[in-house]
């Protein structure tokens, strides 16, 4: 960052003391902070070993609410930690239950990797309701050993798959590529599909995103709700370990010098707010590609399967040297979105009832991104 560089504070004077000491400051996040995307110990009790592989899975705002209990031998009981949600934005826990979908099946992924065949029972005490998530489990998986399985081969990239939210090149993905992101999700209730190289459509998708992206940025209270995960600096990443990090020595000057006030929405006519807008819709106008998840029902379980879809596709991408990028605004429930909410779902022929857009993200490739912060095992463990 540029040491000459001056905030200039809402009374008229500028403050640069607070910057200097951080211009040199990297960027990197704490090594505490992705210490679980270090590869476990063969030596650890299996089903702790298959946990510390799921919680790498891809969670809505990286909140990571997953709950597992391991009291019933031969067994792994997930919930959802009620604590973890995200009521403004995610009102019914439709994206919340799809991350224990994207938990789950990297969970089987690992049993299958030491030779358990994993014997999933979604809601074994019944479905939340439609108002959104309960105490009940999520899932009840029974390990069986299985000397005949074989491994699965999307398992070898969970620890190279990261969200990559840079702005992508231009080209095209392979056909290869995205023919392996449509058989990824084979088995699963969803419908699945890629649009690109037709401009029109593209300029379509373009535009419902960047729309709801401003919608969610000058929307106060899903605004301060992102605001409420942030992690700003070094100790905040270490200390939480969750949540959406920045470490950039510009942030962390603002929000030292008391210039980035987490408590209160932007206005939406901020510098910040513009400036991510703008940010928005150069990675938008950079991608070549959007890849889309239909289910033809919304129920819980369709859902929690459309989870486990999703990270299947993620990992086909990562193995074709593809990146993706979650465009959930669109897809949120809360009443401002309701013109991008149409509009994506008329775009995707998602219109007769109960069909829901389920996944939608942007497809390309994208420069090397590190890990995001991930709370590990032991944050993870029910206890009593």
């Amino acid at each position: 960052m540029n040491r000459r560089q001056w905030i200039r504070l809402s009374g008229g004077g500028v403050i640069a003391a607070a910057i200097a000491p951080l211009a040199a400051c990297s960027s990197d996040l704490p090594g505490e902070a992705i210490a679980a995307w270090q590869a476990p110990p063969a030596a650890m009790e299996p089903r702790q070993w298959m946990v510390s592989h799921a919680l790498l899975a891809p969670h809505s705002h990286n909140l990571q609410s997953w709950l597992v209990d391991l009291d019933t031998p031969d067994t792994i009981v997930l919930r959802m930690d009620l604590q973890r949600l995200l009521p403004q934005t995610d009102p019914f826990g439709r994206q919340m239950v799809m991350s224990q979908g994207t938990f789950l099946e990297l969970l089987v992924m690992a049993a299958r990797e030491r030779g358990y065949r994993a014997e999933v029972e979604a809601f074994p005490e019944g479905e939340f309701d439609a108002k959104g998530p309960d105490a009940r489990p999520t899932a009840r998986v029974r390990l069986v050993s299985d000397a005949s399985l074989a491994p699965d081969p999307l398992f070898r990239q969970v620890f190279r798959r990261h969200t990559n939210r840079a702005p992508y090149d231009r080209r095209d993905p392979s056909p290869a590529g995205v023919e392996a992101l449509l058989q990824s999700a084979a088995g699963f209730p969803v419908r699945v599909g890629v649009s690109q190289s037709d401009d029109a459509a593209l300029a379509r998708h373009r535009d419902i995103a960047s729309e709801a992206w401003r919608i969610e940025l000058t929307t106060p209270r899903t605004l301060l709700e992102s605001y409420q995960v942030l992690r700003v600096g070094p100790a905040e990443i270490a200390r939480h370990r969750d949540g959406i990090a920045l470490n950039d020595p510009f942030v962390r000057a603002m929000t030292a010098a008391g210039l980035f006030d987490r408590s209160r929405a932007s206005a939406p006519d901020s510098a910040e707010i513009k400036g991510q807008l703008q940010r928005f819709d150069q990675s938008l106008a950079a991608t070549p590609a959007f890849f889309w998840m239909v289910s033809e029902r919304n129920d819980r379980s369709t859902q929690l399967q459309a989870g486990r879809a999703y990270v299947r596709a993620q990992l086909a991408a990562t193995a074709h040297g593809l990146s993706m990028h979650p465009l959930q605004q669109a897809l949120q429930e809360y009443p401002e979105q309701q013109g991008p909410y149409r509009a994506i779902h008329e775009l995707l022929q998602a219109r007769a009832p109960g069909q829901t857009v389920q996944m939608w993200a942007r497809l390309g490739h994208g420069p090397a991104v590190g890990p995001a912060p991930r709370r590990g095992l032991q944050a993870h463990l029910a206890r009593a």
